[in-house]
């Protein structure tokens, strides 16, 4: 074993390095697994699409560093002190919840979950899981019982899925019109559904701050609104009230929709159809009117 490390030396000292022991190798090895965790936990909420930004952000330096854009390096400089106080308030909620997970020593056990065996294309809705959220959404609408099912796309949800019950469930009519069936454990809330599966119930969502909100709109499509402008999911609501169905995506709401217009909109998140955002904040079927 010795002599193997002596020729790795030797092999370093030929590129004129400096020496490395198995204390460096190891260090090394821990600090990329850390980083490599580290990312992968932010991935898991809404703080990878910020982290994004801010790399954008340095990339855009860089390229001012190397065009000597003074102004803007000057700017840069005098700023970052701002800047690091933004983005620990911009990652308070992940900074927060990694804090808790420490102190319940879970984050431990998070660091020896791999998901290897995911497919990409099971992120996205199947043709079964549509049929059962159209059947849901109108069996749920005859009966008036509301409901608010929100569908993961590319913005990972998990600091949503955390304020709710794990469910971990495939996605079907009868799971679903159990939950939101009044009295029940877990009919308050939202549901999230990803990768074709439920993965949580009585979630909590934020609530939209826009002032030109329809008031014939409650907390129900205040939070289904809220939570399609800072993600890219979709998110199927059913009135308590009339029995109507509504889908938020994008920071639209399309109001009264039957079974046709559902799926159609649900067919948009299957095939990752990017379309520019309305002009409208609210809209209604074909022959009701826009607000």
């Amino acid at each position: 074993m010795g002599g193997i490390w002596a020729g790795i030396q030797s092999y370093f000292d030929w590129f004129y390095l400096p020496q490395i022991t198995w204390s460096d190798v190891l260090e090394i090895i821990i600090i990329a697994y850390l980083i490599y965790h580290i990312l992968l936990w932010f991935k898991r909420g809404r703080a990878w699409t910020l982290l994004k930004g801010i790399l954008v952000l340095l990339c855009f330096m860089g390229v001012a560093a190397l065009l000597q854009l003074n102004t803007i390096l000057y700017l840069a400089k005098n700023m970052i002190n701002v800047g690091i106080i933004a983005i620990f308030i911009l990652f308070q909620p992940e900074l927060r919840r990694a804090l808790d997970e420490l102190g319940r020593k879970q984050i431990i056990k998070n660091m020896f979950e791999f998901n290897f065996n995911e497919k990409k294309e099971d992120k996205y809705l199947s043709d079964k899981t549509i049929y059962e959220l159209v059947k849901t959404s109108f069996e749920l609408g005859r009966a008036k019982t509301g409901a608010l099912i929100v569908l993961e796309h590319d913005t990972p949800l998990g600091e949503f899925v955390g304020t709710g019950i794990r469910v971990d469930a495939v996605v079907t009519e009868q799971l679903l019109v159990n939950i939101f069936e009044k009295n029940t454990p877990l009919h308050d809330g939202a549901v999230i559904i990803s990768s074709n599966r439920v993965i949580a119930a009585t979630c909590y969502l934020p609530l939209t701050e826009r002032n030109d909100v329809n008031k014939e709109l409650g907390t129900r499509h205040r939070a289904g609104l809220g939570i399609s402008e800072i993600s890219d999911s979709m998110t199927i609501i059913v009135s308590e009230e009339t029995g109507a169905v509504s889908i938020a995506h994008k920071g639209t709401i399309y109001r009264n929709l039957n079974e046709t217009e559902l799926r159609n909109h649900l067919s948009e998140l299957q095939n990752k159809i990017t379309e520019s955002p309305k002009k409208h904040f609210v809209k209604r079927k074909k022959g009701g009117q826009q607000k």
